[in-house]
């Protein structure tokens, strides 16, 4: 309605999205239910979503030619109601007891006696950041901030280790420092992760002053505990080639280097990725030392580089399963599904990269 909103049919996006989309909100939100006072009104409109109004606005947003049409509009339901519609809300409880009046839970059963309420998938919970309202919050900010730390985490510790492996296994003099390397090694594979998460507080924020809360942080946190594990199964990998592949290259001339990279290195390489791959699950799957760093904050928008602050999934469900509204029970089952299902997934990546790039011998 060109009444209620100063808008033309071809409006800009940038006056679409400076137009106030209150008025034609409550006009529209109050024509489902034949209201017959203020309080009336009132309670209705609770029944709603608190972002009612930038979804109608999203819609315009999304087609510019919508002034003075009538269309059919889907509004999401707040969570109380949400709960309801799923049979998760105590309807026997004194009015009292419930956040939900009488009043409102007959204005419900008008909406289903009419089938004006319906249950659809929630697509905010794969765009939307963290909110305080349950049918609002979503994954989208955890999800960019895992895979920014995962990045970097893999691009920090991935060359690292598999470095410090050849060097370790081919080049190193087998002496007392090497040794005492060695047993460092399996000891800081062994160190609980919270102790990395002070190591970071220490280090990264309180000595280098990074950004705090920031998937650059929590990569370079990862790494840290990742190394280690990595380090191990690569050396391994290393080890397990047969010594007749560095003499029979040597033997035809090559050098102690090219015996090392051209042959011994891409006959570990299965060993190298499934052992990578599984370190990297376990760091996706870290919620101590992130909660250290400062990625426990609440944050809404979702970030567009690591050096935004951001939270992380298994954080995002820690966060989630201390909330106590009944609506998150169920975003943080999900999460927690969803997370399961990524280290599933790059469980069976290894098993596959080690099986198909495998070599045996006799």
């Amino acid at each position: 309605d060109s009444e209620l909103i100063e808008l033309n049919n071809g409006a800009t996006l940038k006056e679409i999205y400076d137009t106030d989309f209150y008025d034609l909100t409550i006009e529209n939100l109050l024509k489902t239910y034949p209201s017959k006072n203020r309080d009336e009104e009132d309670e209705l409109l609770k029944l709603f979503s608190s972002e009612a109004e930038y979804e109608i606005k999203n819609a315009f947003l999304n087609n510019n030619q919508l002034i003075d049409k009538t269309i059919t509009l889907e509004i999401t339901a707040s969570d109380d109601i949400d709960q309801l519609h799923k049979g998760n809300y105590p309807r026997d409880l004194p009015e009292d007891r419930r956040s939900i009046t009488d009043n409102q839970l007959f204005i419900y059963d008008y909406f289903v006696e009419n089938e004006i309420i319906n249950k659809n998938f929630n697509n905010y919970f794969f765009t939307n950041g963290d909110s305080r309202d349950p049918e609002l919050a979503g994954i989208g900010g955890a999800l960019v901030g895992s895979f920014y730390s995962i990045i970097i985490c893999l691009l920090i510790a991935f060359p690292i280790a598999v470095l410090a492996s050849i060097y370790l296994e081919e080049f190193a003099p087998k002496n007392k420092i090497t040794d005492f390397i060695e047993i460092n090694i399996n000891n800081l594979a062994a160190v609980p992760s919270i102790v990395y998460g002070l190591l970071a507080l220490q280090v990264l924020l309180a000595t280098l002053h990074l950004p705090r809360s920031t998937p650059l942080v929590a990569g370079i946190t990862l790494a840290l505990m990742t190394l280690p594990r990595i380090i191990i199964p690569c050396r391994a990998s290393l080890k397990a080639v047969p010594p007749s592949i560095r003499e029979g290259a040597l033997a035809v001339g090559a050098s102690k280097f090219q015996s090392v990279f051209h042959h011994v290195v891409p006959l570990a390489l299965p060993g190298t990725l499934s052992g990578t791959i599984i370190g990297l699950a376990q760091a996706l799957g870290e919620t101590a030392p992130l909660i250290l760093i400062g990625m426990v904050a609440f944050v809404v928008d979702i970030p567009s580089t690591p050096i935004d602050p951001s939270a992380s999934l298994p954080v995002q469900v820690y966060l989630w399963s201390e909330s106590a509204e009944r609506g998150f029970v169920e975003k943080t089952s999900a999460t927690i599904m969803i997370l399961l299902s990524f280290l599933i997934m790059m469980n069976f990546i290894a098993v596959y990269l080690r099986q198909k790039f495998e070599k045996r011998w006799n």
